[in-house]
């Protein structure tokens, strides 16, 4: 697969009856991911993201996400951190 889309989104949304913009926990685990992309476009409440066990090489665009509380990447290729001050406290 390795992007994230609205589909795909919207598919593991199934808790919140497919309504993915006021989505606030979503798990995209075990999906072959491999880059962190327009999930802010379709998410913007999301507080809780799993994306452990992808291809995941950069963790980047977190910063995008406004009012994510806790993110898993656990399992994932990543070699490279970016963007994150504003997200550390």
């Amino acid at each position: 697969m390795g992007w994230i889309t609205e589909d795909l989104i919207r598919r593991n949304a199934e808790h919140n009856d497919c309504v993915i913009f006021s989505l606030e926990e979503l798990s995209l685990h075990q999906q072959e991911i491999e880059r962190l992309e327009h999930i802010d476009k379709w998410c913007r409440d999301l507080k809780i993201l799993y994306l452990q066990n992808n291809l995941i090489g950069k963790i980047e665009n977190v910063s995008k996400l406004k009012k994510l509380e806790y993110l898993n990447l656990a399992l994932n290729n990543i070699e490279k951190i970016e963007n994150l001050e504003d997200v550390i406290y």
